[in-house]
């Protein structure tokens, strides 16, 4: 005898799934918790297997958890999109998208993005977060995200990536620091000024330690903070120097309130879009894909200036 699965069941696996424990899975359903975990122990049984690891209150999905989630999304999809061709059969694209993305594409790239790609499909829900880049990493790991998209490339051995666009990262001073005048950054200068930059984790973070790594074991880290707007309001109050993403100093460096410093580091950068293999990749995360790919030529930085196109005020390039 074939098992006597329920849609609600499934609703509930996929719930329980994505929220780690029952008593959320009941709030975002809207049903009792005792109902949820009777549907829960009833397509276990049904299906003569175990789905999650109990550790404590929060349930864990086991290996079989793994191998039936995206089974079991895509069933869920195929139903949302057979009642929405019966309701409205030349909408179009719907449904919804659980999107995380890192500091710098959560706030300069994504948002006119998202709203192009909604206008175009009225049907559609994405769903934003802003997180640092290990948080977008992770969220997709525990299947909390349909998609991320972080500031440099993903080294996870069980994720999916590739590369989307790239960026370019300024060193950032106020007008009135001394280096402003001087225009370039040395080696001595590395190490001995101040900075203020985004909290371990970051991409902008990771860039700029990476860079600097070969030539002295640390910077004199003055301040941590996790938004692009307090880091530009401390560098631009003399607190210290700052690495940010060209797209988030534009405006300041056109109105004179910052000043990007020449340097040799390699702070050229890749964004990437991330996904589980195992996740369901319905028609709505393929278009959204295919959307951000064909977008991604509007935002390749400029080639870097080389030394002799400075101007004036530019001192020459420091030595390595």
């Amino acid at each position: 005898m074939h098992p006597h699965v329920t849609l609600r069941q499934l609703e509930v696996f996929v719930a329980v799934a994505r929220l780690g424990s029952v008593s959320a899975a009941a709030r975002h359903l809207s049903l009792s918790q005792s109902a949820t975990s009777q549907a829960l122990s009833d397509l276990e049984r049904q299906l003569g297997v175990t789905l999650f690891e109990r550790p404590g209150r929060r349930l864990t999905l086991n290996d079989m958890g793994h191998r039936l989630l995206p089974r079991a999304e895509r069933l869920q999809e195929d139903v949302a999109e057979l009642v929405a061709a019966a309701e409205e059969p030349d909408e179009g694209l719907r449904g919804s998208l659980a999107i995380s993305a890192s500091a710098t594409i959560g706030t300069y790239l994504l948002p006119p993005l998202a709203g192009e790609f909604g206008g175009k499909h009225p049907g559609v829900d994405l769903r934003l977060r802003l997180r640092n880049t290990g948080e977008v990493i992770a969220d997709v790991q525990r299947f909390n995200a349909d998609l991320g998209l972080i500031e440099g490339r993903c080294h996870e051995p069980g994720l999916a990536s590739e590369s989307w666009c790239d960026d370019r990262m300024e060193i950032v001073c106020a007008p009135g620091h001394a280096l402003a005048r001087r225009g370039r950054l040395g080696d001595d200068d590395l190490a001995r000024e101040n900075w203020i930059l985004r909290e371990p984790g970051s991409g902008s973070r990771e860039v700029l330690e990476a860079a600097v790594l070969p030539r002295l074991p640390r910077l004199r880290v003055r301040m941590e903070l996790g938004q692009h707007e307090a880091i530009k309001q401390a560098v631009g109050a003399g607190l210290g120097l700052g690495c940010l993403s060209r797209l988030s100093v534009q405006g300041e460096l056109a109105r004179g309130e910052l000043v990007a410093l020449r340097h040799d580091l390699p702070l050229t950068r890749h964004f990437s879009l991330v996904w589980h293999p195992d996740r369901y990749r319905s028609p709505l995360w393929q278009a959204f894909k295919v959307f951000l790919v064909e977008s991604r030529g509007r935002f390749q930085p400029p080639p870097e200036p080389r030394d002799d196109e400075a101007g004036e005020g530019a001192g020459p390039r420091a030595e390595r």
